[in-house]
């Protein structure tokens, strides 16, 4: 039997699973559906921990809606009283060059965002952990921190489900010809009917619509690593370890939370990976350069044991902003994804955004349309 809602979400995620939130709490009725489950592996949204900053270089909007949505996170949490943010900080690492670390400065004194510009001289005696070799400056944002990211999703549908949101774990098949569609068939069997229907699926947004989103979105194959300290070590634990990131060196890391170790996150798009069928083995390749870039930047854990290593993958956009629009072909039809790797901590934002724009408020950003992705586009955002 067909099931009605104002809107159907396909996807699960950080971004659907929001985006469900935030519809619902304007009044209309919502069913959310995954094929895996909130949280699963295979999602972009799963994996133990993501970064939430402000700082964003020079691009605004990024830094305002990571501000606004950090408050909606901690609201979350406070409802189920259980906090999943850690209060770590997070140290931008920079050369004397990098332009973003100035923008980003300005940014965050624009937003009240507390922050500390760091010398090389006071990175060495605040963080003895690191040999910072060609990094001559830093950027800390105490305030800033990690997020328990797969518990935190599942968080958020539990709360949508609270609030009376219809989630069931089940396929659908994508549309297909064009003008306004009128169902969904599912893989239970039933047929979901909307007046709505958002696509909010991540790396499956190119494979579901290939000749919409096929050349502007690219999945990507990314790597984690966790690393073990010596017994009875504090030295990479918060307070005494931040999470930090080199943009320039594709490098990012977390510090040990709940005893998971030192995490290693390699920044740079890995090879094609398909969310499908891409088996989540680490590469020799990959954990050669985590190690010899612990060895490089963090001496003591050069030989210290991999505890943990995760395959995931990006959504990518050629620019790094988000795809935020309607599809081209069905005007009741939206398509939601490009998380590209630093998407997790914006989720609250995004759907917002698009609980705003499905009531026809507010003016549509241009950074998130289609037209604004193309294919063979510079990465700007991170």
């Amino acid at each position: 039997m067909p099931r009605s809602s104002d809107v159907v979400v396909v996807g699960a995620g950080v971004f659907g699973a929001w985006t469900a939130l935030q519809l619902r709490r304007t009044g209309r009725s919502v069913t959310l559906v995954d094929a895996f489950g909130a949280g699963n592996t295979r999602s972009s949204s799963s994996g133990a921990t993501r970064v939430i900053r402000v700082g964003y270089g020079a691009h605004l909007i990024y830094s305002q809606w990571a501000q606004r949505s950090a408050l909606a996170w901690r609201e979350l949490f406070r409802d189920w009283r259980q906090d999943l943010f850690t209060r770590t900080g997070v140290l931008w690492m920079a050369r004397d060059y990098d332009q973003t670390i100035n923008d980003t400065t300005a940014t965050l004194r624009r937003l009240h965002v507390p922050f500390e510009s760091l010398d090389r001289s006071a990175l060495e005696q605040r963080f003895p952990q690191f040999n910072f070799g060609p990094i001559t400056r830093g950027l800390l944002e105490p305030d800033a921190g990690v997020i328990m990211a797969r518990r935190a999703v599942q968080m958020v549908v539990r709360q949508a489900v609270k609030q009376s949101v219809d989630y069931r774990i089940t396929a659908v098949t994508a549309p297909t010809g064009a003008g306004a569609i009128d169902g969904l068939a599912a893989s239970d069997g039933s047929r979901l009917t909307a007046g709505t229907y958002v696509f909010a699926c991540g790396p499956w947004l190119p494979k579901l619509f290939p000749s919409v989103v096929g050349g502007r979105l690219r999945s990507t194959r990314q790597e984690v690593f966790f690393f073990g300290a010596e017994p009875g070590t504090q030295r990479f634990v918060p307070p005494q370890m931040p999470a930090w990131t080199d943009v320039a060196g594709g490098v990012y890391g977390v510090p040990d939370l709940e005893g998971r170790g030192f995490k290693i996150g390699l920044h740079h798009h890995g090879p094609p990976f398909d969310p499908d069928t891409g088996e989540r083995i680490v590469s020799d390749d990959a954990l050669q350069v985590a190690r010899m870039i612990l060895a490089k930047r963090v001496p003591s854990l050069e030989h210290a044991p991999l505890l943990e290593a995760r395959v995931c993958q990006y959504a990518n956009s050629g620019t790094g902003d988000f795809l935020i629009d309607q599809h081209p072909d069905h005007d009741n039809v939206w398509l939601v994804g490009a998380g590209s790797g630093h998407g997790f901590k914006h989720g609250p934002a995004v759907g917002e955004y698009v609980a705003a724009r499905l009531s026809g408020r507010g003016s549509p950003e241009p950074r998130f349309t289609l037209n604004a992705h193309r294919p063979g586009q510079e990465r700007k955002i991170f």
